[in-house]
């Protein structure tokens, strides 16, 4: 996919008014220093347009980038940091659930899980409460490049089973390093009308 044009065109927080975007959108959710700003700006071609919260976990906006004026990725705040507190993830929820239900043109939901390491109880909440919303979370397993190539597939399987993915749920091993798994990212940001993948009729 060539990039032309990536910008970051809005941004909402708890209190804001969700855009009402034309263009279809995509959402990146993951656990704080998973690699979320490193996937999107590796998918948007730049080096540090989405950039990483000195306070880890403290995010808490939900930013819109346009990509050439084609389709919006859209960063949601990184959840699971100890020192975020009851309150702000609370927030957060309540942030995320509104854009989740409010969003006509949401088509996708990719959530980010580190390779190197079975899935936690927070990676887990989330993938079922992604689920609960009336999405089938798109898994991509960052730091692929941390890790052998032998030891691909065996840290692949321990992501799946660790989330009780269904045996076609998609799974993508992406090195933001290597660049390798952008390609077939790009694929899915081309199939907005991928079955089962949009919101449930029984969620809207």
């Amino acid at each position: 996919m060539k990039i032309v044009k990536a910008e970051l065109e809005t941004v909402c927080g708890i209190t804001s008014k969700l855009p009402d975007n034309l263009l279809p959108e995509f959402a990146f959710a993951g656990k704080s220093n998973v690699g979320k700003s490193s996937l999107i700006n590796a998918l948007m071609q730049r080096k540090s347009l989405a950039r990483t919260s000195s306070q880890p976990g403290k995010t808490q906006t939900i930013n819109f980038y346009n990509v050439n004026d084609a389709l919006y990725l859209v960063d949601l705040p990184g959840y699971g940091y100890a020192k975020a507190g009851a309150a702000v993830s609370a927030k957060w929820g309540k942030m995320v659930e509104r854009y989740l239900h409010s969003s006509k043109q949401l088509k996708n939901v990719f959530l980010l899980i580190d390779i190197r390491h079975e899935p936690s109880a927070n990676d887990k909440q989330m993938y079922e409460w992604i689920l609960a919303q009336g999405y089938e979370p798109l898994i991509i397993a960052t730091k692929s490049d941390k890790i052998k190539r032998s030891q691909l597939e065996k840290q692949k399987k321990i992501v799946r089973e660790g989330l009780g993915m269904k045996k076609d749920g998609i799974l993508i091993a992406f090195s933001a390093e290597t660049k390798a798994g952008r390609d077939e990212i790009y694929d899915l940001l081309c199939k907005s009308d991928i079955e089962g993948l949009k919101k449930s009729e029984n969620n809207i």
